[in-house]
């Protein structure tokens, strides 16, 4: 077996382990819009509404949103035709960032995990980072104990994420400091857009232990959001910037030195270049 020829490729282009072909793009759009109701409908529905007198139901929410999410991966493995090389690959960083995450778990927010997640969805796209972040949380969960109905919500903000990275800019476009100034910044938001959103998934069902910022279903939408706003400041501003700050450091640090790692190793992997057997049989 000879290795597969990346002969011709532009060195600039990014390789794509998983590439999103249209089944996979539609079941995307379908659970990230069950996603987007999931976590916004205390802002969604009206004060009147049914929804509101059900918001206990909710868990069964979350049950439903990891199908999708399963479904999803599934449609995207199955579409992109995913070999062994890349599957090594995702289950490699998906271990990796597992056993990140630990190590800051409970410390003011500090969770490496989340910049290798930025700087692998950055070099392998937004199809791959998406697969990523959802199987690393999940991974992340079983190794920590945090298996919970808010598991689908954690893996759907995670591949959201992780997905966000793919789509900044070509290596083509930036490259050296600029590119890790430009992932140092996407990282420091979308540490606190992952926060926010995850308060939005808990706070809805806590409005016995602080009423004067807990979800009111008869309040209007923008006494609501006020109350959500003073709730993420007092419970989580900490937290986030915490997340945020390693992000960001670590990026700078260590980032050029992962980048070149990752870039390499798909490069090596050639997951887009057909596979080809040569000499003769014995």
């Amino acid at each position: 077996m000879t290795p597969p020829s990346t002969t011709g490729r532009r060195p600039d282009r990014q390789a794509r382990a998983i590439r999103l072909g249209p089944r996979s793009w539609l079941s995307l759009a379908l659970v990230s819009a069950v996603g987007v109701a999931g976590f916004g409908w205390p802002f969604l529905a009206p004060p009147a509404s049914a929804v509101n007198a059900h918001a206990q139901d909710a868990p069964w929410l979350f049950a439903g949103l990891l199908v999708l999410l399963v479904a999803v991966v599934a449609a995207t493995i199955s579409e992109s035709g995913l070999g062994p090389k890349a599957v090594a690959m995702l289950g490699v960083l998906a271990a990796t960032g597992a056993a990140l995450r630990p190590i800051g778990a409970g410390t003011a927010g500090l969770e490496p995990m989340f910049f290798l997640m930025v700087l692998s969805g950055r070099v392998l796209g937004p199809g791959f980072g998406f697969v990523l972040g959802s199987v690393t949380m999940f991974a992340s969960a079983l190794l920590t104990g945090g298996v919970g109905p808010w598991l689908p919500f954690q893996m759907l903000a995670m591949g959201w994420f992780t997905m966000g990275a793919g789509f900044l800019p070509g290596p083509d476009r930036l490259r050296g400091r600029a590119e890790l100034w430009m992932l140092a910044g996407y990282g420091f938001l979308a540490a606190f857009a992952y926060g926010t959103v995850m308060n939005m998934a808990g706070w809805p069902f806590m409005s016995a232990l602080a009423s004067n910022i807990s979800f009111d279903p008869d309040a209007s939408l923008p006494a609501n959001l006020a109350r959500f706003v003073t709730y993420c400041l007092a419970t989580s501003l900490g937290w986030d910037l915490g997340r945020a700050l390693v992000t960001v450091v670590l990026t700078l640090t260590v980032g050029t030195a992962l980048l070149k790692a990752l870039r390499r190793a798909t490069r090596r992997a050639a997951f887009e270049a057909p596979v080809t057997f040569g000499g003769t049989p014995e």
